[in-house]
């Protein structure tokens, strides 16, 4: 037998013979939040793009299991230690009631910790876009404290609910006493918090963790003084024990948003993805030196224009052969091409300005460097070898490494799972198609603008732009976000 709202603290009521099962309303309230606060972070991980859904998932269910565990913990071990400790049997009995959010937190908070390191995710990132969702949960959350007549202050009089807490009153009527509804303050709190972080801070954050911290301080503060008056509260001796944790989350926000933890904890770097021809090695010469062979061998020369030879720069050769030849044979017109580049790549083709310095150094400061192309590899190598610049690629994905050819992401994220590499990215390349690669899977996108022609349109999409590859080096030094929303 099923029976709905059996009584002011039960949602559903479930009876299969002799058992008897139920589901809470505080169950379900603290669900509803938390499957807020889940949807909500999951659009903004589909706007970071770079974020598997699967692992977001994954990262979900995991954390709320042991942030409730840690949460049970924390309120038995700071309830009444001694009973818990004698009667461990009676810890796993959550049904009864008792979870401290603080303790959610933490537990929480370190599970995510090892968790995004683990799959090479950057934690603060996560942090960032999660935690003030968190707010919003705990702001729902809250009102099953109501239902269950539980997060109050002292008594008042019943003249103190006259006014717009009067719908409060019936509920904070215990026992023939008024309390003060404590846990509607605090549920207004936190929703005021969610909203000034989530849509005044976020537009202005200035470095990564400016929301996590933000949001340490803002609860730190407000449950600090809710725990103040509250007349049921967890005891570290004679401290209460959330105040303790409030002070900690307060000091530990603070100090973060003023940058003091970044000395300490060291930044993994993002993964470098450059593009080749046009941003590594000037082979824009050779290249069209190779289709005006094939447009004197195969049609008319008077039709490879300046307009013409500016397009040939950048795509790959299956796709714009049917266009310029169409009808023949792939192969031998890759045979010719490839044979006509290979004869002038040594006085054509040039390295770009700073391109061997700027490899040699990420290098040695430890950047994994990934190159990707539509050449091949062996087209690749063959260029890069004679500068030396082959020495500094940890990996290369060329034409036959993939199925689909930049603007897709394909490319990038087959490198960066094939190696472990940290998923954040820098895509740095000289042509729409770099660029829309690199924002498509995520990346936070370079413009290497060394066409007059261009700076427009490149320097629009991308989140910066450069005109000499040594102008990257600053740009990573930066205190910010590597995707492509750069928050």
């Amino acid at each position: 037998m099923i029976q709905f709202f059996p009584n002011a603290q039960t949602f559903v009521l479930f009876k299969i013979g002799p058992l008897t099962f139920d589901i809470r309303w505080y169950a379900v309230l603290i669900m509803t939040g938390a499957l807020l606060a889940y949807f909500l972070s999951r659009k903004e991980m589909k706007e970071s793009r770079y974020v598997s859904m699967d692992f977001y998932d994954s990262l979900f269910i995991y954390t709320l299991w042991v942030g409730v565990m840690g949460a049970r913990l924390w309120y038995c071990v700071f309830y009444n230690f001694s009973y818990y400790f004698s009667k461990p049997f009676e810890i796993i009995r959550i049904w009864d009631g008792g979870l401290a959010i603080q303790g959610g937190i933490v537990f929480g908070a370190l599970f995510a910790y090892w968790y995004t390191r683990r799959q090479h995710y950057p934690f603060m990132k996560f942090v960032d876009m999660i935690l003030p969702n968190v707010m919003l949960a705990q702001a729902i959350g809250r009102w099953g404290n109501f239902v269950n007549k539980e997060c109050h202050g002292g008594e008042v009089a019943e003249s103190y609910f006259n006014g717009i807490l009067s719908f409060l009153k019936e509920g904070m009527l215990i026992n023939g006493h008024y309390y003060e509804p404590l846990f509607f303050y605090e549920s207004m709190l936190c929703l005021l918090g969610w909203y000034l972080i989530h849509f005044v801070l976020r537009k202005h954050q200035n470095k990564r963790g400016d929301l996590a911290y933000a949001y340490l301080m803002w609860y730190g503060v407000i449950r600090f003084f809710i725990e103040g008056r509250r007349t049921d509260s967890l005891y570290l001796g004679n401290l209460k024990m959330a105040q303790v944790t409030s002070v900690l989350f307060v000091i530990i926000g603070l100090l973060g948003y003023l940058g003091f933890f970044n000395r300490y904890l060291k930044k993994e770097k993002p993964t470098l993805m450059f593009d080749f021809d046009g941003t590594l090695v000037d082979t824009s010469k050779a290249i069209q030196e190779g289709y005006r062979a094939l447009f004197e061998k195969y049609s008319d020369v008077s039709l490879f224009t300046e307009e013409v030879k500016q397009k040939v720069l950048g795509p790959a050769l299956k796709d714009l052969f049917p266009i310029y030849f169409p009808g023949l044979d792939y192969d031998m017109l890759y045979e010719d091409y490839h044979k006509r580049q290979f004869e002038v790549a040594p006085v054509l083709n040039q390295p770009m300005p700073n391109a061997v310095e700027v490899l040699k150094q990420l290098h040695e400061e430890g950047y994994h460097i990934g190159v990707i192309s539509t050449r091949t590899n062996d087209g690749i190598i063959d260029v890069s070898k004679p500068f030396g610049l082959d020495e500094y690629f940890d990996d290369i994905c060329g034409l036959t490494d993939v199925k689909n050819l930049k603007p897709d992401p394909e490319g990038i994220i087959n490198m960066i799972e094939k190696n472990g590499w940290n998923k954040e990215c820098v895509m740095i390349g000289d042509s729409m198609m770099d660029i829309g690669c690199g924002k498509n899977y995520g990346a936070f996108t370079v413009a290497y603008v060394n066409n007059p022609n261009r700076v427009e349109e490149l320097s629009a999409a991308a989140n910066r732009s450069i005109k000499d590859l040594k102008d990257l080096l600053p740009i990573l030094q930066e205190d910010i976000a590597y995707t492509w929303n750069e928050k």
